[in-house]
């Protein structure tokens, strides 16, 4: 007499093969009456399992870490700190930034124009991030790491720059109020700041003198005899040197110098400053 207890280990058997994922073949009987052997085949897996690489390892530069999403996911959807329009230190530190790495040439001026989206374009398309001109926290990091921190000069390079507070002897009367430490002049009348205007001055070599002095001269349409290079609403207050306009200052800023004059780059704010300036008003250069 047939026992129920081999059919139900048998039944057993299978559930547990199905919930393996194994495969179970046919129980077919022998002539004898005979169970023959039931043989259960594991599939083969078509890749090793994945091994812990133990303590130290370093990850695969292809598997992403926990947490985190791929490069171009996370570009796409960071926050942006700044775009056409934005104005401010920021956009200036920016801009100075792309002038490190041969990106932008113009500026810094503290205002994201065009040219500044363009040339954020062109990073971004270079390193592979989108190319949306707009300087987001993915793009800014990147940027940051292959430049160095901006100098003053390098943020201000094209000028823009804020005056300092004016020296005591500027405070009375008609003064040109020069400051070296800031690179700025004031036009003041009794205390009151009319023009602030940026300058430069002259080199190592070529420095311009400090103290107070006195315009003696004007010459619209100056042309220096011993430079052989125009000078134009020259106000001459010492010697030689006047404060004037220069082309090469507006095209180059702090990159260069003058020969000891005192520079301007506005050549409407300079118009206007030779239009009111007279003669024996005085001038005062400090730092």
């Amino acid at each position: 007499m047939r026992t129920t207890g081999m059919g139900r280990g048998f039944a057993a058997l299978l559930v547990l093969a199905m919930a393996c994922g194994c495969t179970v073949q046919g129980t077919g009987e022998d002539g004898g009456g005979r169970h023959l052997p039931v043989r259960i085949e594991v599939p083969k897996r078509s890749t090793p399992p994945a091994q812990d690489p133990g303590p130290g390892a370093t990850p695969s530069a292809q598997d992403p870490k926990p947490g985190t999403t791929p490069p171009s996911t996370s570009a796409a959807s960071a926050p942006v700190l700044w775009s056409r329009g934005d104005t401010g230190l920021g956009v200036r530190e920016l801009q100075a930034r792309l002038r490190q790495v041969a990106w932008l040439y113009d500026g810094p001026t503290g205002s994201y124009d065009d040219l500044t989206e363009r040339a954020v374009k062109g990073f971004q398309g270079k390193r592979g991030l989108p190319r949306t001109g707009r300087t987001d926290t993915v793009t800014w990091k990147r940027l940051k790491a292959m430049t160095h921190e901006p100098g003053k000069w390098e943020l201000y390079l094209m000028g823009g720059q804020p005056a300092d507070a004016p020296d005591p002897r500027c405070l009375t009367g008609r003064v040109l109020c020069i400051s070296k430490t800031s690179r700025t002049l004031r036009w003041m009348i009794d205390g009151r700041t009319l023009t602030t205007v940026s300058v430069r001055f002259g080199s190592v070599g070529t420095p311009t003198r400090e103290g107070v002095f006195r315009v003696y001269w004007k010459s619209r349409h100056h042309v220096s005899t011993l430079y052989d290079s125009p000078m134009p609403y020259a106000m001459f207050f010492s010697g030689g040197q006047a404060v004037h306009y220069s082309a090469d200052f507006a095209a180059h800023g702090y990159a260069g110098g003058s020969h000891g004059c005192v520079n301007v780059r506005d050549e409407g704010a300079i118009a206007s400053l030779f239009a009111q300036v007279r003669n024996g008003d005085k001038v005062v250069v400090h730092w």
